[in-house]
């Protein structure tokens, strides 16, 4: 078995393949996360793992435009916890960095250490890939924000663990694959849906799940790109596609919709305990 991930050895998505799947399972690193969802649909591996949120900045925008792109499901849920490091080469200090590489979410979630101590953040495509471009570059006064994974691999000196600005950091991922996975009991849905241009519109829709008694967990709006401030609908709520309760949910919906695409139904994740 092989799982694609965005980012390189040492990303914490690689970490939240090994926290799903096991340590001994294979994986392939992708430069974006449209090549890990590309990789699933041409079977080139059996499952992707993306990150979908962070519980400190958010969601992750990228994530969700491509599930309009592409018909893949979600399978399965993992949240585990973030803990940033800022890493440099051997005999490096603090004093001695003047720039700090890394993810756009890793190093606003670090934003008030950086204020700080006066580096300079530049945004990359990775955590890891951070930690290998300032070792391969040999960047003496640059430094990188990763997992201690990452510092580990590529043989780098930790000059401070923990730089991360709320310790309760998490970010959820999805796992992707071409089908979603059965009834476990403990499971949610995620779909995506347009509304009509019409007054209460949402408001309708959301009480079809309220009349049910069914909880939603996350609703985020994206633009459609296509006719300006007009948005799709990301909507998370307990309960799998095929109970009673959330198929009677989601036939009424449809009607009240331009579309509705139902991305799967998953075990939940359990949250990660904080213990500081």
């Amino acid at each position: 078995m092989k799982v694609a991930f965005q980012g390189e050895l040492g990303a914490y998505s690689e970490s939240a393949v090994y926290s799903f799947f096991g340590q001994d399972t294979k994986v392939k690193p992708c430069e974006s996360f449209g090549e890990v969802f590309e990789n699933v649909k041409t079977g080139k591996v059996n499952y992707g793992v993306v990150p979908i949120e962070n519980s400190i900045e958010g969601s992750v925008n990228r994530t969700y435009d491509l599930f309009l792109e592409y018909d893949l499901k979600v399978c399965g849920e993992i949240i585990i916890r973030i803990s940033h490091c800022l890493i440099a080469h051997k005999g490096a200090t603090i004093d001695s960095i003047q720039t700090v590489y890394s993810h756009p979410q890793a190093l606003a979630q670090c934003r008030k250490f950086l204020e700080q101590h006066n580096l300079k953040a530049i945004s990359t495509f990775d955590t890891a890939g951070s930690v290998k471009m300032i070792k391969e570059k040999n960047m003496m006064d640059s430094a990188a924000i990763a997992s201690q994974r990452a510092a580990e691999i590529y043989d780098m000196t930790i000059l401070e663990k923990e730089v991360e600005d709320v310790k309760n950091n998490s970010t959820r991922f999805f796992v992707l694959d071409k089908q979603d996975s059965p009834y476990s009991g403990s499971d949610k849905t995620s779909i995506i849906f347009a509304t009509k241009s019409i007054p209460g519109a949402l408001y309708k829709i959301l009480g079809e799940f309220a009349d049910r008694k069914i909880n939603l967990t996350k609703i985020e709006s994206r633009p459609t790109k296509q006719t300006p401030w007009e948005y799709h609908f990301y909507l998370d709520f307990e309960g799998h596609r095929t109970e009673k309760q959330c198929q009677q949910a989601l036939e009424s919906i449809k009607d009240k919709t331009l579309f509705v695409k139902i991305l799967g139904s998953y075990k939940a994740a359990k949250k990660p305990n904080f213990n500081f």
